[in-house]
């Protein structure tokens, strides 16, 4: 089964004490990177994320973008007594100085700067809310991973059709190939004849045959076709593999090159050429969907 290198998945959790929202995007990397953003102090969970992302995606940047919100307590607010003291004790002497005889009010004093504390989030544990986090994160790889698949599926149909394309091209300069050594020989022993006919000599057939076997050693392309063809086979096999197979597919995608290569540079003829030209721009195609594949 085929997996996409790009997709994207997210997942949210919320409580009366925490929110927890996670989002998953995925680009083409030839290994695996995994890249966290996440608020203080919860970037300190990168090795418990990343850890849990390795089991699910093998190649590719990895983004993971984790937001958590933790609603405070009543209890996480303190008094700063010693500074609740220091402004009634100041504003004491000021209505002593100034003969304002009123009872002070401290409910006015709670709303000054450093009286109410309230709580660091960076003294909190991210470790305490891993058991809630994970779970989101879990469901957001779920996602990532069938958006994946899908685009999987997709780009298998294609690689199917594109190899069927080369198959038929490779059908076709198989065929043609021996003709080519006929009408080598036809045509040389056409020209020598005529040049020799006014000169009064004999052809040698034993030089033609001789002329004639140079030339089919050396544009003989089955050793070639049969070896492409043999690519096209491992690459539909490994196309219903159940992992997805990037890295073979990437491997047998530059054999089919080289060998396509090798046919358009042995074979001496017009119509052999536009074959192999077909047939390496359906490996082009194939090599850039192959660079999509996990």
């Amino acid at each position: 089964m085929l997996l996409s290198m790009t997709g994207y998945g997210d997942a949210r959790f919320h409580s009366d004490d925490l929110a927890v929202a996670v989002e998953l995007r995925t680009v083409n990397n030839r290994y695996l990177k995994v890249s966290v953003r996440a608020a203080e102090p919860y970037s300190l969970l990168e090795p418990e994320i990343e850890r849990v992302v390795r089991r699910h995606v093998r190649r590719g940047t990895v983004q993971v973008l984790l937001a958590v919100r933790r609603q405070n307590r009543p209890s996480d607010y303190r008094v700063n007594t010693v500074a609740l003291r220091s402004y009634a004790e100041q504003l004491r002497a000021m209505q002593k100085e100034l003969g304002l005889g009123s009872e002070l009010d401290l409910a006015p004093l709670l709303a000054l700067p450093g009286v109410v504390e309230e709580p660091d989030p960076l003294s909190s544990q991210p470790t305490d809310d891993w058991p809630l986090v994970e779970p989101v994160l879990l469901e957001a790889l779920e996602r990532l991973q069938a958006m994946r698949a899908e685009e999987g599926r997709a780009m298998a149909d294609q690689l199917f059709r594109l190899l069927e394309e080369i198959h038929r091209h490779l059908e076709a300069i198989r065929l043609r190939a021996p003709k080519v050594v006929e009408e080598y020989r036809d045509k040389l022993h056409e020209r020598v004849t005529a040049l020799l006919r006014d000169m009064d000599i004999e052809l040698d057939r034993s030089d033609l045959i001789k002329e004639v076997s140079v030339f089919a050693e050396r544009s003989d392309v089955t050793e070639e076709v049969v070896r492409l063809d043999s690519h096209l086979g491992q690459f539909r096999d490994l196309l219903d593999e159940e992992e997805s197979p990037g890295r073979k597919l990437d491997f047998l995608t530059q054999e089919m090159f080289r060998e396509a290569n090798t046919i358009g540079s042995k074979a001496n003829d017009v119509e052999i050429a536009r074959h192999v030209v077909e047939v390496k721009g359906a490996i082009e195609k194939i090599r850039e969907l192959v660079q999509n594949v996990e």
